[in-house]
């Protein structure tokens, strides 16, 4: 038995052990594409349901600060229009409602989440102090719960559109190794049907090259299960 009759069992072996690792590869890039894949459209699905959330909770806000704005300038004008009938009814400082006037009326139906942001801004007495905000909406005591919440769900909308992109680019990466088992599987095939020897052991070696390189690539990359 010649040298080369010892040796090409060896490498028909070898490009058989080649291919093999080419294909669990190959299967295995798919799978993770697959699942990453998964996982974006769950990504996106989700923050497209925060958007909406949020879409939601900001539109209650505006409602709410718009019922505000109407009931405020409702109880300045009723306010006003009583000083102008009775000065001395114009309030030095602080304000006390008075059940019986329609300012009193409306000022108790100020929204219960309001009425924190209008006794501030009173205690500032905007009427002699130049100074003082020039409405309650100017006031940090003015929150509007719904429109933290909303902030809130675009944030969580804006993160989970990052982690569909992401998931989207590792779809992509394990795609482009699945593309790269195939040339090595091309490449130990055309070596096992090669006549020349050195035709041969150049399709062996960059087929060697190319599947340690998905390799190594393939144990760097995150895994979804």
């Amino acid at each position: 038995m010649t040298v080369r009759e010892t040796i090409t069992p060896r490498l028909d072996l070898l490009l058989a052990f080649m291919m093999a690792l080419a294909a669990v590869g190959t299967a295995w890039a798919g799978f993770q594409s697959a699942k990453w894949s998964g996982v974006q459209a769950n990504a996106y699905a989700a923050a497209g349901a925060a958007r909406s959330e949020a879409t939601r909770e900001a539109t209650g806000a505006a409602q709410r600060r718009n019922a505000d704005i109407i009931s405020f300038t409702a109880w300045l004008n009723a306010l006003n229009a009583e000083i102008i009938d009775d000065p001395s009814l114009r309030p030095e400082g602080g304000y006390t409602p008075d059940r019986k006037r329609v300012s009193g009326f409306l000022f108790n139906r100020f929204r219960p989440d309001f009425r924190p942001a209008v006794d501030a801004w009173l205690a500032t007495k905007p009427l002699f102090n130049p100074d003082a905000p020039p409405t309650p909406f100017d006031m940090p005591e003015y929150q509007l719960p719904a429109e933290t919440v909303s902030e809130g769900l675009v944030d969580e909308a804006d993160a989970l559109a990052g982690t569909a992109r992401t998931a989207n680019q590792r779809s992509d990466n394990y795609v482009l190794t699945a593309v790269v088992f195939a040339l090595v599987l091309l490449f130990a095939g055309l070596a096992s049907k090669a006549t020349h020897s050195s035709t041969r052991l150049t399709l062996m070696v960059m087929a060697a090259v190319a599947l340690v390189g998905c390799l190594v690539t393939l144990l760097m990359f995150p895994v979804e299960v």
